[in-house]
């Protein structure tokens, strides 16, 4: 029996499985995010969002069947394992530094959207309180 092709066939389900799951839910939860990056603008939210989601597929699966390959001959049950979990490991944070990047860039937009508006930042700049506005009586 070939081990190596056993970890093959283990490895690569699973991979993509995650790889798709995590993808729909970025997507799905996501759209709501992107809403508030760009209020009032739902296609541009929507284009945004699909666009993320084929960049994130593109890369994270490109990912997935390049590193599906191993050099070493896996020739026990036990080389299965180690072989999945250094695989699916690999994947996993791939996904999460991507998932990571997202979302900082997205807040990055979305706080550079909210001063372009004219609306105060959460902090005040070098630490100084904000004036307070003039009352209008």
């Amino acid at each position: 029996m070939d081990y190596t092709v056993v970890s093959y066939a283990a490895y690569l389900p699973f991979a993509l499985g995650v790889t798709v799951w995590v993808g729909r839910t970025l997507s799905r939860n996501g759209r709501l995010f992107l809403s508030a990056v760009f209020p009032g603008d739902d296609k541009l939210a929507d284009a945004v969002n699909h666009l993320l989601v084929v960049g994130f597929y593109l890369l994270n699966l490109g990912f997935v069947v390049l590193w599906m390959k191993t050099d070493a001959e896996v020739g026990s049950v036990q080389g299965v394992f180690d072989a999945l979990s250094v695989k699916l490991g690999s994947v996993l944070l791939v996904i999460g530094v991507m998932h990571l990047a997202n979302v900082y860039v997205l807040n990055r937009i979305r706080r550079r959207g909210t001063m372009d508006r004219g609306q105060r930042p959460p902090v005040a700049p070098q630490g100084r309180a904000w004036p307070t506005p003039p009352s209008h009586a």
